[in-house]
């Protein structure tokens, strides 16, 4: 069985988050497949949306995938996130699920609260978060309210500088929210921090995607 993990943007850290809880949801014994191409999120930022061309170059890893024998994609970008849903006709007619490592996060706030914090580093990110958060929530016949968190100048800060910039704005946006939603995989370590410091329920995707990642596999007939 082989999984490919499609990033726009990625550090050591993330990979490894993302690798460790996708074994440990499908096994050691999977294959990993990494695409990576840092120019369509540096593409995606400049621009302030997802241009035709990033969209283009990201569907292309998706195919890439395919063709390299995976079983199924887990895309790992939130900011890209609404591409990966356009494709999903595709996918399901040749057989390769792409899984989006958010949206399962997504539903999950939407179920647990109506006073949504959505923190992210960049608009491009928290836009399409929101846009995934209020879909979900309407398909469940939920009204939330989405809270901002933007967090200026945090991209590019090593991991302590960045922790301790996140659970500021945590602190922030607390007494307006009853869950955080932390809109990067790259956030993900700071989520015990967070729910520790502001006692407020808080999700980061790694681990949701991974567990729907498994999800698409049975239901596909290979685990």
């Amino acid at each position: 069985m082989k999984i490919a993990l499609v990033y726009t943007s990625t550090t050591p850290e993330l990979t490894e988050l993302v690798e460790r809880e996708v074994k440990k949801n499908i096994g050691e014994e999977a294959g990993i497949i990494s695409l990576q191409d840092p120019s369509i999120l540096a593409e995606v930022r400049e621009a302030g949306y997802v241009t035709k061309t990033a969209a283009a170059r990201l569907i292309g890893m998706f195919m890439d995938a395919v063709a390299q024998g995976a079983d199924a994609v887990l895309n790992i970008c939130s900011s890209v996130g609404e591409a990966a849903d356009c494709v999903q006709e595709a996918a399901a007619y040749i057989g390769v699920p792409i899984v989006r490592i958010d949206e399962e996060m997504c539903r999950e706030a939407a179920r647990r609260g109506t006073r949504i914090a959505v923190l992210a580093t960049l608009p491009t990110t928290l836009e399409p978060t929101k846009n995934t958060i209020k879909r979900v929530a309407r398909s469940m016949d939920r009204h939330v309210e989405i809270v901002e968190g933007l967090i200026d100048g945090a991209f590019g800060l090593d991991q302590e500088q960045f922790r301790t910039l996140l659970i500021a704005k945590a602190e922030e946006v607390k007494a307006y929210a009853d869950v955080i939603v932390l809109a990067q995989g790259s956030m993900a370590y700071v989520e015990k921090d967070i729910q520790e410091a502001c006692g407020i329920l808080t999700l980061s995707s790694p681990r949701f995607g991974a567990v729907e990642l498994k999800k698409a596999l049975e239901e596909k007939g290979v685990m």
